[in-house]
């Protein structure tokens, strides 16, 4: 299994980059998946895979850095957006202990959180468990 770099772009459409999510994209809010665009996938892409990162939370767990909101992977190669609530892929379980998306939500007074959105282009598709 490998990835490499490249100069794939993620955008939204429901916010640009450094900007605040929406509240319809929280779990204030309606807590729905957010649209998400790509381009300039490497040559031999077999699948993709997603995840939504916090580094701003507060550890979850015992060598756990940040929280991730969202895993999505077996996104298929030609795929090069996701619509609002996609339930593309196979979901992964997020720190909230759930399986799928579960939107920003900080602590009350724990200051600004940046979420980081990352499209991986995978080499095959993955083989893995969800606990």
């Amino acid at each position: 299994m490998g990835f490499v770099l490249s100069n794939m772009q993620l955008t939204s459409s429901a916010f640009h980059a450094g900007g605040k999510i929406p509240a319809r994209h929280t779990g204030e809010g309606e807590d729905t998946s957010p649209a998400l665009a790509w381009d300039q996938v490497p040559e031999g892409t077999q699948a993709f895979a997603l995840i939504c990162h916090d580094p701003d939370a507060p550890l979850v767990k015992q060598g756990s850095y940040g929280f991730v909101h969202w895993v999505a992977y077996n996104l298929p190669a030609s795929l090069r957006s996701l619509a609002e609530g996609s339930t593309e892929g196979t979901a992964g379980i997020n720190d909230f202990g759930k399986i799928g998306y579960g939107g920003p939500m900080p602590p009350e007074g724990h200051g600004v959180h940046h979420y980081y959105f990352w499209i991986l282009a995978l080499n095959q598709p993955l083989d893995l468990p969800r606990d």
